[in-house]
């Protein structure tokens, strides 16, 4: 790691200047971690946090490999954004590549019904 900022941090930095969520299309931010992973779906205008969920909150119920949960976590992100009326998204990698768990988690988003 050369300087303050990390790979990872340099590339978010980067993705974050060109997409922002707003309250007709708010941001679904993902993050992972080595044991879980979290998603939000956050509006940037107003600074809140509409919806969560993640592999490690008490309402989630799969079981399998990392992958398969977070096929579980993008459908249930997506059943918690319609409930609350949101259809749309942007869809914010965090500076992760679009490959592996964060694919597995878009795709499962997709599926769940939210256009992105």
């Amino acid at each position: 790691m050369t300087g303050k900022l990390s790979r990872r941090d340099r590339i978010k930095k980067g993705i974050r200047k060109r997409i922002s969520g707003s309250a007709e299309r708010p941001r679904l931010s993902v993050y992972r971690s080595n044991k879980g992973i979290y998603a939000q779906i956050i509006d940037d205008v107003a600074g809140k946090t509409i919806v969560s969920a993640s592999s490690a909150s008490k309402d989630f119920q799969a079981e399998g490999t990392k992958g398969e949960q977070s096929v579980a976590v993008g459908k249930l992100i997506a059943e918690k954004a319609k409930a609350a009326g949101i259809t749309s998204v942007v869809f914010d990698r965090n500076g992760y590549l679009y490959h592996g768990r964060v694919k597995q988690l878009a795709e499962g988003a997709r599926e769940g019904g939210l256009n992105f």
